[in-house]
């Protein structure tokens, strides 16, 4: 087993992140400026996910121009974390989110973790 510290991964078609209801994420909005609320909340559909968010393909429409907000690596920034416990920080975020939309014993979540153990040999 390796000792190396995890490294944060997104995994392909699982779109935890674009469930964006703000009743369900208090703590996402309280992070963001209030142009950025503005934003946010301009994202939300009425079935509580972004508005750019591909169902079908389970993928972000705008993935290369999405906001500052959507980006994994200006989590510490936001948030106030130590830039070197952003990886860990952003994994516990992410399992939160998965296990709130699919479930805690969900596939989403099964592939997200082992994606987190992978080394890149």
């Amino acid at each position: 087993m390796s000792s190396q510290p995890l490294q944060w991964k997104c995994i392909s078609q699982c779109g935890a992140c674009c469930r964006l209801a703000p009743e369900e994420r208090p703590e996402a909005l309280e992070a963001l400026n209030e142009k950025e609320q503005a934003t946010y909340l301009a994202m939300v559909g009425e079935d509580g996910w972004c508005i750019h968010y591909d169902s079908g393909g389970r993928r972000c429409r705008i993935y290369d121009e999405r906001p500052r907000f959507c980006r994994v690596r200006n989590m510490d920034l936001l948030f106030g974390v130590e830039p070197n416990q952003l990886d860990a920080f952003a994994i516990g975020c992410c399992q939160q989110q998965i296990r709130s939309v699919y479930g805690g014993r969900s596939r989403e979540l099964r592939r997200f973790n082992r994606a987190q153990r992978r080394s890149d040999d």
